[in-house]
């Protein structure tokens, strides 16, 4: 079941926009953002709706009176597609697609269908179907009448197993074979990090809203000419480079995905090898457009997902970008380093920046182990922060480590060691 599978073809559709405010749970949509994923998805909106619901319908999500005012204008406009921001049960998108006669697609869909243009690296991919898959399994429906389970009577004899069930087994499957896929990728990633650790070279992660600049960032430090366009999700891929900073400090960055308002889990999950490379940095680059109106609600929503991920401890600086686009910065906190990563100005002060945010943020740190202290052990060397070991005629041994003082905190907790 090759990834190409779940990669619509490129066309142009007629959309309707379907915003919902919900107020239990509580979602508040940003209608130009969800639209602009609409549209880097490739459809032409033809129709913008709003509806505010004190909770989700149960049948059809927004309710029999503005599903009739969503079917007035799918007939009305032409509209082959409608897109929901909010997340679907199974239930109610077959539901709506049989009162609207259109195809419905709910938020997380739409992220992965865009997700799914935007990955060229063989994980980017598995990672991508490993998503699809999982958000498929729960949306099959029973659509092979003729293949019941097995009955007693002449004729009605099927063989054993649903066309529904064997669906699902297939999925399983596939799904099984992406996660042991992952997993090696997952394990490649590691022996790369614990070789940086052996080596003593730190890492630097880039992390921001989505289209807040930072695959153009990462091009002007590191002086490479990666993907980096205006648009949402434009780097789905991690990529790792080499960075020269004042001082001889030895250092990679890494470029990683774009957060989002209300990122699904689902996404979250498939995408956690990727978002090692942020877990396990020493310092996070937070990349904010500064032209943004919504800065601040991007910047909780980032950090909203960093929390999520166990990565909010990681130190970090603010890099305010597009800075050629606002008339005054100097204003706000004077902790923020203003760039304009188009126009690569700011880039020595964020350098200067970074060393300073690196200074402590790595470093060796020495661990006694007696015999017994297996398990320890074989901790530490999973954190990948091991440089070297020496045993003594005792059987104790002794580890050198090279760790951020957020993950030797994670590692006191975990074997008992003091701060």
């Amino acid at each position: 079941m090759p990834t190409e599978l779940f990669q619509r073809e490129k066309k142009t559709e007629r959309a309707l926009i379907l915003s919902v405010t919900i107020r239990s749970p509580r979602y508040e949509p940003d209608q130009d953002e969800f639209i602009q994923l609409a549209e880097s998805a490739g459809a032409t909106i033809v129709c913008n709706l709003s509806a505010s619901l004190s909770e989700p319908h149960s049948r059809t999500f927004v309710g029999k009176g503005k599903t009739a005012e969503v079917a007035e204008l799918v007939k009305k406009h032409r509209v082959g597609i409608i897109f929901v921001d909010g997340t679907l049960s199974p239930g109610q998108e077959k539901n709506l697609e049989s009162h609207l006669c259109a195809r419905v697609v709910d938020r997380t869909r739409l992220i992965l269908d865009i997700f799914a243009t935007r990955a060229k690296t063989f994980e980017g991919r598995l990672q991508v179907e490993l998503a699809q898959l999982n958000y498929i399994k729960t949306r099959l429906v029973r659509g092979w009448t003729h293949l019941e389970r097995q009955k007693g009577g002449i004729g009605l004899r099927g063989p054993g197993e649903s066309q529904l069930e064997t669906d699902r087994r297939l999925i399983s499957r596939r799904i099984d074979s992406l996660k042991i896929r992952l997993d090696k990728v997952k394990n490649s990633r590691f022996s790369g990090r614990k070789a940086r650790r052996r080596n003593q070279i730190v890492t630097i992660a880039i992390v921001g809203y989505t289209n807040a600049g930072k695959s153009t960032l990462f091009n002007a430090l590191t002086n490479e000419n990666n993907i980096a366009e205006d648009q949402l999700f434009a780097t789905l891929d991690p990529t790792i480079r080499k960075i020269n900073l004042p001082g001889g400090i030895e250092a990679v960055l890494a470029d990683t995905v774009g957060f989002i308002q209300a990122l699904p889990h689902s996404l979250i999950d498939a995408f956690r090898a990727t978002l090692e490379e942020t877990i396990n940095a020493d310092l996070l680059i937070h990349v904010q457009d500064g032209s943004h109106p919504e800065r601040r609600s991007q910047e909780a929503s980032v950090l909203k997902v960093l929390q999520e991920i166990g990565a909010s401890k990681i130190p970090q600086i603010v890099a305010v970008n597009k800075s050629d686009r606002i008339l005054d910065t100097n204003i706000g906190n004077q902790n923020l380093t203003w760039v304009s990563a188009f126009y690569k100005t700011g880039l020595e002060q964020l350098k200067l920046k970074i060393v300073e945010g690196l200074d402590g943020a790595s470093f060796e740190r020495k661990v006694r182990l007696t015999p017994e202290q297996g398990s320890k052990r074989a901790f530490l060397y999973s954190t990948g922060s091991v440089i070297k070991e020496v045993v003594f005629e005792d059987g104790s041994i002794l580890m050198t480590i090279f760790v951020s003082q957020s993950r030797w905190y994670e590692i006191c907790k975990n074997c008992g060691f003091e701060r």
